[in-house]
């Protein structure tokens, strides 16, 4: 038997997820050879390898194969350097293509013209090798291209996850700022959440939205990967035709694991329209039965009673700064009064804090609270110490990911200046 061809793949992540995703990685492809570098992590792999992370992934954004790699200076370079792929390799006339371009200090002045030279030559190779060329589909492309232009060097890639991984194919009810299903899940691999009483306990999320962090955990919680619902580039793609049978089997190895969660699971927003949101997506991702939706303000709605001796999580994207105004009956009730409107932020946090010393610091088993927030003085606002801050990205929000173990006496008397 022939010995799998070594692939060179580039996993892509947002800003920060790098060592989660590396971590990940490794679970998937305990073998593998994986390494994180900015923006996500390099991999030799295998083509299985390629569609194992594709189906399992919760933190990348795309699984990418390096085709070739060199030096440039104008477009012409570009051109030549694409000519030396063996585009008929990965797909035929009758597919589709589309190139895309990422620049990193290139000299380049027309982004699109080197785009459009990469084009050409996977046309005029594939006319060369077949008579015709293939067509160019914008939207949904049996062959995505990634060119990434460097300041010296240019290097080709085929995407082979076609949309991006954060959709997983039961988000449709989206809120005013929905969260991606990535970020979601990294925040919880940030807090070393996986679903059992060992793993963080149960998991509340109290600013729901349209139900991304409880959908997300529950998949986690029952075992059910992250891909299993849509489809991939890769599934239109010459050299994974002769792994179609193995493929199939991948997926059913992932049904076969899902079960029960070990935990509950509680979602609420103050507004009711969201947690209708919530609730259908999660029937879309086939949790709804695991997640317990309710109504009802943060700033008011009690802790959620858990089975004896089992530690709960709180983990919060609540809405902040560009991200939306934060609302609540507070905002609401001064909105409506005339009165001027303070900073709702200023507002918001400290309440929040001082809810939840009254009502969860009973639990003997404890909560954590785990908060994704811009404002890095945010622990200051709450008179709360952090026991940690990690950096992540909300799209173009530099953020950070605070926890707050919640015990009695856990308020400060002095606000304690941020780092």
């Amino acid at each position: 038997m022939s010995r799998p061809e070594t692939l060179y793949l580039f996993v892509s992540c947002p800003g920060g997820v790098e060592p989660l995703l590396e971590e990940e990685l490794q679970r998937i492809l305990p073998r593998g050879r994986i390494h994180a570098m900015r923006g996500g992590c390099s991999v030799q792999g295998t083509a299985e390898d390629v569609m194992q992370i594709n189906l399992e992934s919760r933190l990348a954004q795309r699984v990418l194969v390096e085709l070739i790699e060199g030096g440039y200076r104008h477009e012409d370079d570009l051109y030549v350097l694409a000519r030396r792929v063996d585009w008929d390799r990965w797909i035929g006339p009758q597919h589709t293509i589309r190139v895309d371009t990422t620049a990193q200090r290139s000299p380049l002045r027309s982004l699109n013209f080197a785009t459009l030279r990469i084009k050409d030559a996977i046309c005029d190779a594939l006319r060369d090798a077949t008579g015709e060329r293939p067509s160019v589909d914008t939207r949904a492309p049996d062959l995505p291209v990634v060119l990434h232009l460097g300041e010296e060097r240019a290097a080709l890639y085929v995407d082979t996850s076609g949309e991006p991984l954060f959709k997983r194919g039961w988000r449709v009810d989206k809120g005013d700022a929905p969260l991606k299903e990535t970020l979601a899940a990294a925040m919880l691999a940030a807090a070393g959440w996986r679903g059992t009483p060992e793993t963080g306990g149960a998991l509340h999320d109290p600013c729901c939205g349209s139900g991304t962090i409880p959908v997300e955990a529950a998949q986690i919680a029952c075992g059910i990967a992250p891909g299993i619902q849509r489809r991939f580039a890769f599934e239109r793609q010459l050299p994974f035709q002769p792994l179609r049978a193995r493929w199939a089997e991948m997926k059913q190895a992932a049904q076969a694991r899902v079960h029960p969660p070990a935990v509950p699971i509680f979602a609420s927003d103050v507004a009711f329209r969201m947690v209708d949101f919530a609730r259908r997506n999660a029937e879309r991702a086939g949790v709804a039965q695991y997640i317990q939706f309710n109504g009802g303000d943060a700033l008011e709605r009690a802790a959620p009673k858990l089975p004896e001796g089992m530690p709960g999580t709180i983990m919060m994207n609540p809405p902040y700064g560009e991200r939306i105004e934060v609302r609540g009956k507070a905002a609401a009730v001064r909105e409506a009064s005339g009165s001027e409107q303070r900073d709702a932020d200023d507002d918001f946090f400290p309440r929040l804090a001082a809810h939840w010393k009254r009502s969860y610091t009973e639990n003997p088993a404890g909560w954590t609270a785990w908060l994704l927030c811009p404002d890095m003085k945010l622990p200051t606002k709450m008179r709360l110490k952090e026991n940690r801050r990690v950096p992540m990205w909300n799209g173009p929000i530099e953020c950070r990911l605070f926890r707050f173990d919640l015990i009695k006496g856990s308020a400060r008397e002095k606000p304690r200046a941020a780092e």
